[in-house]
């Protein structure tokens, strides 16, 4: 979703990527905890329940490489971050994994040298406004005011897309999702714009959240997930291969219900090497067989995921689109297990 643009903030983080570049399993083993950026707060993705503890389809990430590296999924410090320090934190070794709905883009791969292991969540940026607005299409948005973070690549998208449509905007300048709907809600800005799974997450805190639409217009890719420290490729491999444990795990319909079932031994090889009863895929990585199989088992896989956090039959109700199998006509896809 977003990416600074400040030369100072990629200066501060890549210096620090290189400081605090490799051993990241180590020091994750000799702390005993996992130390996981998530986002200030986003439902349905990162949010405290009632009892205080982090939830979500971002957390869940974080839990399975927990789970697959110390044996448990509570194992974690969940350290808040805003869209200015989540870089920075990564880079000097504040947090070992960033799971915090993260575009993946061309300059913070190369320049700002961060490793994008994968993609959880295929998005796009969108448009929320009041349903008595009368608009129902961004191309209508001429004059409007447009609460928008700052310094990220929703800012960029946004001036690109009123810049091709000959619009004009006036900018609402925030930097947390909650104080964008403390913005919106007052009616400082006619529009807040951000990804558009993080507005119908933001939409379904409102009380009144039918009289809010989204517009139908995306206007930008938006490839979300996980990002490590650049140059320790061990630490990239298991986390890369632990969210692909998960997707894999759904493709072939292993769920928490029938884990350990399955577990025992199946006539599907590929089955068998993910669960651990074949072959040495954790020894490769420096973990055990059972890493991907102890993954699976804390929150299910990749679709029960989904569905238990922002899927259709929650809050936020998220269609799989793009974000199903690939054998159902979307975009998820795992390597091979091999």
């Amino acid at each position: 979703m977003i990416k600074s643009v400040f030369l100072g903030t990629f200066a501060a983080a890549g210096l620090a990527a290189g400081v605090a570049g490799a051993a990241t399993l180590d020091d994750v083993k000799a702390n005993d905890v996992l130390k996981c950026g998530i986002s200030t707060g986003l439902a349905g993705f990162s949010a405290p329940d009632a009892n205080g503890v982090w939830q979500g389809f971002d957390v869940a990430v974080c839990r399975a490489v927990a789970a697959a590296v110390l044996g448990d999924s509570n194992k974690i410090e969940f350290v808040p971050l805003t869209t200015q320090t989540r870089f920075t934190a990564l880079g000097s070794g504040e947090i070992d994994l960033l799971s915090r709905n993260t575009t993946w883009t061309f300059t913070r791969d190369v320049d700002l040298k961060q490793t994008f292991v994968g993609v959880n969540y295929y998005d796009g940026q969108g448009f929320m406004i009041r349903k008595d607005m009368g608009v129902g299409s961004a191309t209508e948005l001429d004059g409007a005011t447009v609460c928008i973070q700052t310094g990220t690549t929703t800012e960029l998208n946004l001036s690109d897309y009123f810049r091709v449509n000959n619009m004009d905007y006036d900018p609402v300048p925030i930097e947390t999702n909650n104080e964008a709907i403390q913005q919106y809600q007052a009616g400082a800005c006619d529009v807040y714009t951000t990804d558009a799974s993080g507005l119908a997450a933001t939409r379904a805190t409102f009380e009144d959240a039918e009289a809010h639409m989204i517009l139908p217009e995306i206007i930008s890719k938006e490839p979300l997930g996980p990002v490590v420290r650049h140059g320790d490729d061990q630490w990239a491999d298991i986390v890369r291969w632990t969210l692909n444990a998960l997707i894999a795990a759904e493709e072939y319909g292993v769920t928490s219900a029938n884990l350990e079932k399955m577990a025992e031994g199946t006539d599907n090889p590929e089955i068998n090497r993910l669960l651990g009863n074949e072959g040495n895929l954790g020894e490769m990585l420096g973990l055990d067989a059972e890493f991907a199989r102890r993954a699976i088992a804390v929150a299910g896989n990749y679709g029960e995921i989904f569905a238990s956090n922002i899927g259709e039959g929650t809050p936020i109700g998220l269609a799989r689109g793009l974000n199903a199998q690939w054998t159902q006509g979307g975009l998820m896809y795992s390597p091979p297990f091999r």
